[in-house]
């Protein structure tokens, strides 16, 4: 399958019930997961997804760069907490697609008995991800479809319970999710709202597009794209990503594009280039 083809999900055998996806992938409808698993070079997307990141890219024609420097400080920062904090245990919400290099995959080989719970509101990344889930050698590893926007049906999510222990220090990452939250959701009420819940020694991992290095004309096309899917942009600013961690010790070099967040080598793209703040807090 090319990612020019549309999705299928015909591979599932008879006996795996457990697999089959919701009757209403509402493909018709642009979705961001779908749009950024298209950024990324995949597969799992719907003409109209396409459609869809193709206007965008056409305005931002670096938009793939910030998608694959995004994808890669998840890596680095899941990493970064297994190896260096000793965490087990990641609460990652707004999971998308599934790709190479999933959180799991990074944590558990430093912890193999690390404990995901992935999140995502669209059903087709339920279907994938539980696909994946199901090979040998995942670990203890859990998908449960859930929306951002509901903290206290997330924190008491019987699937998520089984995973996570919320007595023991906890992950909760947020990449590429956030902007994706009306300010008339609250955004910042709801990261409190998941922090609550955690205990010392948690941590926030999040990354957030922003339009600071952008003229402002040009950056208000990028949210009318995504006015026809199924969730909207919102662009912010530095200042008001650093607002997410209010309470939380900011691990260094603080608040900082993507590609500059413990970088594994000199990176190659400018701020302008990749727009997307990322920063990792912990809880004290």
């Amino acid at each position: 399958m090319t990612e020019h083809q549309d999705v299928s999900l015909d591979w599932m055998s008879s006996d795996q019930d457990e697999l089959r996806p919701p009757t209403d992938l509402r493909p018709e409808i642009p979705h961001p997961a779908r749009m950024y698993d298209y950024y990324l070079g995949g597969k799992d997307n719907f003409p109209a997804d396409r459609e869809a990141a193709e206007k965008i890219i056409s305005l931002s024609p670096l938009v793939r760069i910030s998608a694959l420097a995004n994808r890669s400080f998840l890596q680095r920062a899941v990493r970064h907490l297994a190896a260096e904090h000793g965490i087990r245990q990641f609460l990652d919400i707004g999971t998308g697609i599934p790709t190479a290099g999933n959180t799991h995959e990074i944590a558990q080989q430093v912890h193999p008995d690390a404990r995901v719970a992935y999140l995502d509101n669209d059903p087709i990344v339920l279907v994938h991800s539980r696909a994946l889930l199901a090979g040998a050698g995942v670990g203890n590893a859990t998908v449960v479809q859930a929306d951002l926007r509901d903290p206290a049906a997330i924190l008491d999510n019987p699937e998520v319970r089984k995973v996570i222990d919320f007595g023991q220090p906890v992950a909760l990452l947020l990449f590429a999710v956030l902007h994706f939250i009306d300010e008339s959701d609250d955004p910042k009420a709801i990261v409190r709202r998941l922090l609550d819940a955690l205990p010392s020694g948690s941590f926030l991992a999040l990354s957030h597009a922003t339009a600071d290095f952008t003229d402002p004309d040009q950056a208000a096309k990028g949210p009318a794209v995504y006015k026809a899917a199924t969730a909207q942009l919102t662009f912010r600013s530095k200042a008001q990503v650093t607002g997410f961690f209010d309470g939380l010790e900011l691990l260094e070099p603080g608040v900082v594009t993507a590609p500059h967040w413990h970088p594994d080598q000199e990176p190659q793209s400018s701020d302008s280039e990749v727009a997307i703040w990322a920063a990792v807090g912990r809880k004290a």
